[in-house]
């Protein structure tokens, strides 16, 4: 099965059987960003033919509830748009002892209208083997046709551990990284098994039919439904005042992405409803600058769910202090938070950003570079940061062509700025306001003594000529 056809295979791992009640809720497609994507659902049960199945529990024989139960499941999802079933079964084919590990088998495929084939089989199981559950768990994920636009979902019904020595934990987590299923459910029958499946997955843990029927009606409704959510933006003051932002939701375990949304308020005023699969924790990475990351967010299916996430932000621009149409704005500037040697943007001059709320490192790409630091972005508030307007030097070289250097005097140490254009005779460079030296020699010179030195004052606005004419 490819990792497309596995876009969202799901592990139901229910470990109870009892009565199944009409389930009135239509399965819906994902939405992704704004539009709704009609998703086939196709289902396939997992059902425990061990020899303990012929256990007594509550009103009858495991087997026998559990035969009817997934006979109830199917009579309610036949004919439903978009549905499909399947049945896998294992310990129903060898004898225990001696122990086969391998015994597991799909006995029904997917396909349109098979019902009573599903219903027919089920009836004709019965319990001789072992218990292969993380074997089996491994095995259904290539009972699933190739589908570019499907919900998979695996519900697994034994009643007790691996007994083939299985890391069923290990094997759900490894898939889950690979994008074979999502989130997996797990309910166990009777007390005691919670230290087993609840690294597994999401884990129901009951005593009688009744409380199974409560559990595995929500796992189906969870399964057949997406649920409602939004994402509030808090600033400063812990008000979802925040917006305009993209943001991805992942798949916590696969990192897969899975929806991307450009954050809006609605005609409320209030932040915009999303319809969002609830089977898969989402990592949430808001995208302002620089983007905030939440982590294992888990949605309460059948739910509103708020997602407060912090992003608090303000904005900055970069400026001359006295502009000259004679300069452009090409100029860039390296933004980084105060401290860290990471940027975070490059912002041109001129142009007004969004930052979150903190301190930020300025390289402001000029020559010669100017470097400003701890500058503060407020809430909701503008800093404007005035750098002073460069001046002109035009250099004439001469004759003969030259390599050379400019070097700025402003401080103690004398610091290189740009090196010098060896085939321009004539050169045009803006400068930031300062007293330079340009150091210089013929490029077919043989001597280190013919090295000329001149020094000059860069003014903003002005044009300073510098020349090398004998």
């Amino acid at each position: 099965m490819t990792k497309r056809a596995c876009y969202d295979f799901i592990l139901v791992m229910v470990f109870v059987f009892g009565g199944f009640g009409l389930l009135h809720c239509q399965p819906k497609g994902v939405k992704v960003t704004k539009e709704d994507v009609f998703q086939k659902t196709r289902i396939l049960f997992v059902l425990d033919c061990s020899n303990s199945m012929y256990g007594m529990w509550q009103s009858n024989t495991k087997i026998k509830i559990a035969q009817s139960l997934i006979s109830n499941i199917v009579d309610t999802l036949s004919g439903r748009p978009g549905v499909e079933m399947a049945l896998r079964a294992f310990g129903h084919t060898k004898n225990f002892p001696p122990q086969d590990c391998d015994d597991t088998r799909l006995e029904v495929g997917f396909a349109p209208n098979n019902t009573d084939q599903i219903k027919a089989k089920l009836k004709a199981l019965v319990p001789r083997g072992s218990s292969p559950i993380a074997s089996s768990l491994r095995r259904c994920v290539t009972d699933f046709p190739d589908c570019d636009n499907c919900r998979n979902i695996v519900i697994l019904i034994t009643d007790g551990i691996d007994e083939c020595s299985g890391d069923v934990c290990k094997a759900s987590r490894e898939l889950q990284k690979q994008g074979a299923f999502l989130k997996p459910f797990v309910i166990g029958i009777g007390r005691g098994l919670s230290k087993y499946f609840e690294c597994a997955g999401t884990y129901y843990e009951v005593g009688n039919e009744i409380e199974f029927s409560k559990a595995l009606n929500n796992i189906v409704y969870q399964a057949l439904n997406n649920t409602t959510s939004q994402v509030n933006l808090l600033d400063s003051y812990m008000e979802a005042s925040e917006t305009n932002v993209p943001m991805t939701f992942y798949d916590s375990q696969s990192k897969v992405l899975r929806y991307t949304f450009m954050h809006t308020f609605n005609a409320k005023g209030l932040s915009d409803t999303l319809v969002l699969d609830p089977l898969i924790n989402y990592d949430i990475v808001v995208h302002t600058i620089p983007p905030v990351k939440v982590e294992n967010v888990q949605l309460n299916p059948g739910r509103h769910t708020i997602i407060p996430i912090k992003s608090p932000q303000g904005n900055m621009i970069i400026k001359w202090a006295e502009q000259d149409r004679r300069m452009k704005d090409g100029i860039q500037v390296i933004v980084r938070e105060s401290g860290k040697p990471d940027a975070v943007n490059i912002q041109p001059l001129n142009k007004s950003e969004r930052y979150l709320v903190g301190k930020y490192d300025l390289e402001i790409l000029t020559l010669p570079r100017l470097n400003i630091e701890n500058v503060e972005i407020g809430q909701s508030s503008t800093t404007t940061i005035e750098i002073p307007q460069s001046g002109t030097l035009y250099l004439s070289k001469g004759k003969q062509k030259v390599l050379g250097s400019i070097f700025v005097r402003d401080s103690e140490e004398t610091k290189w700025v740009c090196n010098l254009e060896e085939e321009l005779l004539n050169e045009t460079i803006n400068l930031l306001p300062g007293q330079y030296m340009v150091v210089l020699r013929s490029k077919n010179a043989t001597k280190t003594t013919q090295t000329v030195i001149k020094e000059f004052k860069i003014e903003s606005n002005k044009t300073t000529t510098v020349s090398f004419e004998k």
